[in-house]
């Protein structure tokens, strides 16, 4: 036996009595710590006592091999092959012993050791699989190398090579006593088999013929018999701690079904659904543990079969479901992938937006709908997640009712506003709560248009009673679309979104982009305008798909989405007379589709109310006029623009200016910074001489004459 190791002194160890009192104890290990689960120590001592089994077996082979051995003493046998070694092969063949009586009576034993009420592992995961009770035998065969490393010495031994350390097929089906020409027993190492097939058995070296290939336990498989819960290494980049969630919808029905003989579902969800929180609830309720799956980054995985075949052994290792989200990151470029996930044997729940298509599966989903948070839930898992009182007058509900928010965006917004709110001394406030929320929100959108953070509050709008009344009103819509279109189900129908929509029209200058920056700014959210030079595009079609990737991204995005000039895009759509007409009324269809079913707040401004098509104004909750200001409003933008830092002359008429000059708030604000420049360069406070020369300056840019009467006793004024 030892000659195979190539020890110097040869030690006779196979040839011991089994029954010896020194022979090695497996359950020694399993007594050290009187602390750990009796439950899972029992499971090991199973386990262990089914290894002695595979132990009695390799040493009745290895004493009936050194019966015939001509040279049991050779230090390099198992290097080369002797004439009286192939004589022998030729003459007897390769013989094992026959299993006794004895097995029986150990495998019996061995049974004892476990909890009746709480099976050892490898007998569930003989029963998941459906595992014969060859397999299990051929499956210790191979693992007790990884348990005992001197069964490493005995396989070399019995495979007439050193370097061979592992059972091969021929090795292991002689081991349980049967003919390596027995179809039946061959068979069970096929690649159908359950061993294979699930991922608990490794056939390696397949240039080999059969019965000379090797056969390992993946490490996994190992760990987990051993009692080792964590996740196959193969799957780290790859799993989302997705968990249960309470008080996130009715996950009853979805745990009835997986609990049944349907395992495969798609939760359709929208901006903000609980789609994974109410799948992960729904497994646990129906007794199964989560593994929840980024398919953004299975799509990036460069052997996604491989990764999916893991992914499914490690749920039927554990007693776990698939929680698969987004599904959108699949369905369009690996539909390959789709449909090996939707063929698992587990219990499998699919997220996403888009609507399902048959293609994607041979056996159909149950199609559900996934609800968003609702306010006050969404308010109580912040709380949770933030796990610290939170100061008396912020309401947290009212703070996040503009966003649209996952259970696990929700989580991540409590942690981030905890940050920010430490880095400025501590104290939590509305700023840190909203600023949280915004962290949340993906990058995407932001490649596609402009993001401004706002910095304008109310009291910077000068507008008329009723543009700044209308404004609040949009707001509130904003604010409160959960509690009347969810909560009152006053949503209407037509396929219409829960989103809010508006348009601003004025002159150019009147406040409508300020405008929508005051109501971000209130709302907390950010405010992106859409460049149009990045929508339209001279090819037929290609303008519509810009703004559905502008669209789709902002679904992901808790902002206000701002198109300026909304007329180049939004127009009328005319009596087609050629090819162009045509498709141009394409596009103006699409958008009116489109703009129904967003669900953020899109805000339309434009200078030209008249060039919008009638019917976008019909699909609008509001249409503000923004009028060029009056004199009193022209008086508190003059004061307001100038600011309180620039340095003011004594004989500054601001007056004169609000009433002589009908100008527009942007207009107005232009003329103070130039003013504030040519004070720099002066070093002299702004007079009105240099106020003069900064309004004719505006008027050059706008192509307006310089009028006596307008400019009056400062005519003299102009250069």
């Amino acid at each position: 036996m030892t000659s195979a190791t190539g020890h110097e002194e040869p030690d006779r160890d196979t040839q011991r009595d089994p029954d010896r009192d020194t022979q090695r104890d497996p359950t020694r290990d399993t007594q050290r710590d009187s602390t750990r689960d009796p439950n899972r120590d029992a499971g090991l001592r199973h386990l262990l006592a089914r290894a002695v089994l595979v132990e009695q077996r390799v040493r009745r082979a290895v004493e009936a091999r050194q019966l015939t051995d001509p040279h049991p003493d050779d230090a390099f046998r198992g290097l080369y092959l002797t004439e009286e070694t192939i004589t022998r092969l030729l003459d007897e063949g390769r013989t094992f012993p026959v299993p006794d009586e004895s097995d029986a009576a150990r495998l019996a034993e061995a049974e004892t050791l476990t909890d009746g009420d709480h099976p050892s592992r490898l007998t569930l995961l003989a029963e998941e699989f459906g595992l014969s009770t060859l397999d299990v035998e051929i499956l210790l065969i191979a693992l007790v190398p990884d348990l005992d490393d001197r069964f490493e010495a005995f396989y070399g031994y019995l495979n007439d090579d050193v370097t061979r350390r592992r059972p091969t097929t021929g090795l292991a089906l002689g081991l349980c006593g049967l003919s390596p020409a027995d179809s039946a027993a061959r068979a069970r190492l096929g690649p159908r088999a359950p061993l294979r097939s699930g991922g608990l058995l490794l056939v390696e070296e397949a240039d080999r013929p059969f019965l000379g290939r090797a056969l390992r336990v993946p490490d996994r498989v190992t760990a987990h018999l051993l009692g080792d819960d964590t996740p196959d290494p193969r799957l780290a980049d790859l799993l989302a701690p997705w968990h249960a969630v309470p008080g996130v919808g009715d996950p009853a029905p979805l745990a009835r079904i997986l609990g049944s003989a349907v395992h495969l579902a798609y939760l359709r969800e929208d901006q903000g659904g609980a789609g994974t929180a109410l799948a992960a609830t729904a497994l646990s309720l129906a007794g199964r543990g989560v593994l929840g799956l980024d398919l953004s980054r299975l799509a990036e995985d460069p052997t996604p079969a491989e990764a999916v075949r893991a992914l499914v052994r490690e749920g039927r290792l554990t007693g776990s479901g698939l929680v698969c989200a987004p599904l959108d990151a699949l369905s369009r470029d690996h539909p390959q992938t789709l449909r090996l996930l939707t063929d698992t044997p587990l219990p499998t729940v699919l997220v996403g937006r888009a609507p399902w298509d048959a293609a994607w599966s041979v056996r159909p989903p149950l199609l559900l709908h996934a609800p968003r948070v609702e306010p006050a839930v969404r308010a109580a898992l912040w709380r949770d997640a933030y796990a610290a009182p939170v100061p008396p007058g912020l309401d947290v509900g009212v703070l996040l009712s503009p966003f649209l928010l996952t259970p696990g965006q929700i989580e991540g917004a409590a942690r981030s506003a905890a940050q920010t709110a430490r880095l400025d001394g501590g104290a939590l406030g509305s700023d840190h709560i909203r600023q949280g929320a915004r962290a949340q929100n993906a990058a995407g959108l932001d490649r596609l248009a402009r993001r401004i953070e706002p910095s304008v509050t109310w009291d910077d709008l000068v507008l008329p009673p009723d543009a700044h009344a209308q404004l609040r009103e949009l707001t509130a819509r904003a604010r409160y679309r959960d509690q009347v279109l969810g909560e009152w189900g006053m949503r209407p129908g037509g396929g219409r979104s829960r989103g809010v929509s508006a348009l601003f029209a004025g002159d150019s200058g009147t406040g409508k982009t300020m405008s929508a920056e005051v109501i971000a700014a209130d709302l907390g959210l950010d405010l992106y305008t859409v460049d149009l030079a990045t929508v339209i595009d001279k090819y037929v079609g290609e303008t519509e798909k810009n703004l559905e990737r502008i669209f789709s991204e902002a679904a992901g995005v808790n902002g206000v989405l701002l198109f300026d000039e909304a007329d180049a895009i939004f127009g009328k759509r005319s009596e087609v007379k050629d090819a162009h007409d045509r498709y141009a009324n394409v596009e103006s269809a699409y958008l009116l589709q489109r703009m129904e079913s967003f669900d953020g707040l899109a805000i339309l401004a434009t200078n030209l109310r008249a060039n919008l098509d009638d019917a976008f104004t019909r699909r609008l909750d509001l249409v503000i006029d923004f009028p060029i200001p009056d004199a009193g409003q022209r008086r508190l933008l003059w004061d307001r623009s100038l600011g309180p830092l620039l340095p003011r002359g004594s004989g500054l008429d601001l007056d004169f200016c609000a009433t002589s000059f009908e100008l527009a708030g942007g207009n107005i604000r232009s003329v103070a910074v130039t003013a504030a420049y040519l004070s720099a360069e002066s070093g002299t406070p702004v007079t009105m001489p240099t106020l003069i020369h900064a309004i004719q300056r505006e008027y050059q840019k706008l192509g307006r004459l310089t009028l006596a009467s307008e400019f009056g006793p400062y005519l003299g004024l102009l250069t």
